[in-house]
């Protein structure tokens, strides 16, 4: 089952189950303490309860009647570097004078984690993403996205673009939190899959494609089996030493890297796609330098 917040025509905004044309609208007065989609992800069995706050008094809406809004109320986003092999490599050919470190973190019992965004801080399928007007060399980091529920339970699954601005960190990896923090700097949706049972890490592909001027630019693929680290294990340290009472989004790393002599351009549209979840599209917007 999938589940998402949409945008319908009127202005009104709703929680719903996502089909394969169209969405059924969930009524969110039914039930006490039950009135964000967090709650629904946070209860003991998430696509129950969704099937029974199904409105009946509402017909199925079809997609091309609404919007897709960024799947999450008021949680955290977080994120993992250098779990992929090709991440570790890139990661080091930015960043001389660092390449020990991350060479080591790709092998370490400890991953890398890092503070991502607020909530007011992610973009939305079709909203735009920001390369930052300080950065010459900035690329999208196509991820698949894990929902972390406040007691550190995976409850389900979305896609991520974590923007990064790849010569920023280079200079120095102490500048990481501003390569990779700032307004507009993560996409999310357009949809969560529910965690009814594991992934399957090789069939689970993630492609991204970028477009610009309307031809493709860049295109590249890569399945969650690449991963060096176990997604439940990422979990289990995001939480050590740490609470999530209103949950967390957790960014898994990415697989697929641009040559180093791309880099994103405003009016450049990205698309990712994770099998069975679905695609997230957003236009990067880069503004002048003040």
């Amino acid at each position: 089952m999938k589940l998402a917040k949409v945008l319908l025509s009127s202005g009104e905004r709703h929680v719903a189950i996502v089909e394969e044309n169209q969405v059924r609208l969930l009524d969110l007065t039914q039930v006490e303490n039950c009135h964000r989609l967090s709650d629904i992800l946070y209860a003991p069995d998430p696509a129950g309860l969704a099937n029974f706050l199904i409105d009946t008094e509402l017909p199925p809406v079809p997609l091309n009647q609404l919007e897709f809004l960024a799947p999450l109320d008021h949680q955290e986003v977080w994120a993992a570097g250098v779990t992929y092999k090709r991440s570790q490599v890139a990661r080091m050919e930015e960043s001389e004078a660092a390449a020990s470190h991350y060479d080591q973190v790709y092998t370490a019992d400890r991953p890398e984690l890092f503070f991502k965004a607020t909530p007011s801080r992610v973009c939305g399928p079709n909203q735009p993403v920001r390369v930052r007007y300080d950065s010459q060399w900035s690329v999208p980091e196509p991820e698949l996205a894990l929902v972390v529920s406040p007691d550190l339970k995976l409850v389900g699954y979305t896609i991520g673009n974590d923007m990064s601005a790849r010569d920023i960190e280079g200079e120095n990896p102490l500048y990481l939190p501003q390569a990779k923090l700032y307004k507009q700097c993560c996409g999310l949706g357009p949809c969560i899959l529910l965690h009814e049972e594991p992934l399957p890490r090789e069939e689970t592909k993630i492609t991204l494609v970028i477009e610009r001027g309307g031809e493709e630019v860049f295109q590249g693929t890569t399945s969650i089996e690449e991963m060096a680290r176990g997604l439940e294990d990422l979990i289990e340290w995001l939480g050590k030493e740490n609470e999530f009472p209103l949950g967390a989004i957790l960014l898994t790393g990415t697989g697929i890297v641009p040559p180093d002599e791309f880099t994103l351009e405003d009016r450049d549209i990205v698309s990712i796609e994770i099998n069975g979840i679905g695609t997230l599209i957003n236009p990067i917007v880069k503004e002048a330098s003040p």
